[in-house]
């Protein structure tokens, strides 16, 4: 049973670090486009996205656990 548990919260986590994935890289092609320093700003959209993803993935699985 607690395995499908940790299953979910993989899930959950990986969803969230991929919506924060995506939206880093545009926000830093948009930002790396103005600025004409396209390599830095990729880098720096995909890390803050990732970790703004990791905690929308860590907020829905927190929200899932009260629901239940």
């Amino acid at each position: 049973m607690e395995r499908n548990s940790k299953e979910q919260e993989s899930k959950k986590l990986a969803l969230g670090i991929s919506i924060g994935l995506s939206i880093g890289c545009g926000v830093g092609v948009a930002i790396g486009a103005a600025t004409d320093n396209l390599g830095l700003w990729i880098a720096i959209g995909v890390g803050i996205g990732m970790g703004i993803g990791a905690i929308i993935g860590k907020k829905m699985d927190d929200n899932d656990k009260k629901g239940n």
